[in-house]
């Protein structure tokens, strides 16, 4: 039984685990699996997907098919289809496959930009000026996305000052990215920060603050979402079965999982178009996929309230 939405208020969520997800376990899933896992989350009414990163293999051995993958997803009709591109070269690769957008990641933490970049936040902007650059002279109408993570601070740095953040927002769209999004990369954040700089960011930048994304590292991450909801936000990213998350937090809980964000939203009266329940059958498949991995979330051990019971185990497929 679907719940009303009585308050006529949508909220998207996109789907991280392709990418933000997958990177962060040792496990290959395949090519196969990866169209599986794109084709149910699909029927189960997720419309925004982020499919992988054009990065080279022989960094992420995880995402090596992303072009193949791009090409399955952007055969259904009304799927948004973004990859992750790091620089020019990726987001030459990008534009050239067809991606409906590109993110572009940026550490508000310098030390974070560094070590996992080795470009400056302000050299990330100035690179992502060169992709509006050449995204324009292709005629390609891929929109590009300014993703500031470390937004809350990071175990590099530490403290990450809240005016840091706000300036590299708007120095992203300045550059010419057509959208910004914030990210607690580390699961630095809590309630109060998350009200504090959301609201000071949408006051800066208004709508074209589109996404969060919130890690679950310390048991905070479907609160931080709710108070970035209370701040007006209704872009979210998640990823299905909480995978991924902080390498530099060995064993903590990944990102807000996806069925989570969705049964809490719904049961708020928020219309996300996603079937929960399918969202947790595509959660066992995923399982499946990933042998000896650990999935997180909390509504596969009881079911949604309304139909309740858990889903029959599925057989497996690949």
């Amino acid at each position: 039984m679907q719940t009303a939405h009585p308050s006529g208020v949508s909220a998207t969520i996109r789907e991280v685990g392709l990418r933000d997800g997958l990177q962060s376990v040792a496990t290959i899933v395949s090519t196969a699996e990866k169209c599986i896992w794109i084709d149910a989350a699909y029927a189960a009414g997720v419309r925004e997907i982020e499919v992988g990163s054009m990065v080279p293999a022989r960094l992420l051995p995880q995402l090596a098919d992303t072009e193949a993958v791009l090409q399955h997803a952007l055969r259904l009709p009304g799927l948004v289809a973004s990859v992750l591109v790091p620089n020019l070269k990726g987001a030459e690769r990008a534009l050239a496959a067809g991606a409906h957008a590109m993110i572009v990641p940026l550490s508000a933490s310098h030390a974070h930009s560094l070590a996992n970049l080795r470009k400056s936040p302000d050299e990330v902007v100035a690179e992502v000026a060169r992709i509006r650059a050449a995204r324009d002279a292709s005629g390609v109408s891929a929109l590009i996305e300014g993703g500031v993570g470390t937004a809350f601070g990071c175990t590099l740095q530490g403290e990450v000052a809240e005016a840091e953040v706000l300036r590299l927002l708007q120095a992203l769209l300045d550059a010419g990215a057509d959208r910004v999004s914030l990210a607690d990369t580390v699961g630095y954040a809590d309630p109060a920060s998350v009200s504090r700089l959301f609201d000071k960011a949408l006051h800066l930048v208004g709508d074209r603050l589109r996404y969060a994304h919130f890690h679950d590292t310390r048991g905070m991450g479907l609160a931080n979402a709710y108070a970035a909801w209370q701040t007006g936000m209704r872009g979210f990213d998640a990823c299905l079965g909480g995978i991924g998350g902080c390498p530099h937090a060995p064993g903590a809980s990944g990102n807000v999982a996806t069925e989570d964000l969705a049964y809490m939203l719904e049961r708020m009266g928020a219309d996300t178009g996603i079937q929960t329940p399918a969202l947790l059958q595509l959660r066992q498949q995923l399982q499946h996929w990933l042998p000896g991995e650990t999935l997180h979330g909390s509504l596969w051990q009881a079911g949604v309230i309304d139909g309740g019971a858990k889903p029959a185990p599925l057989a497996a497929t690949a």
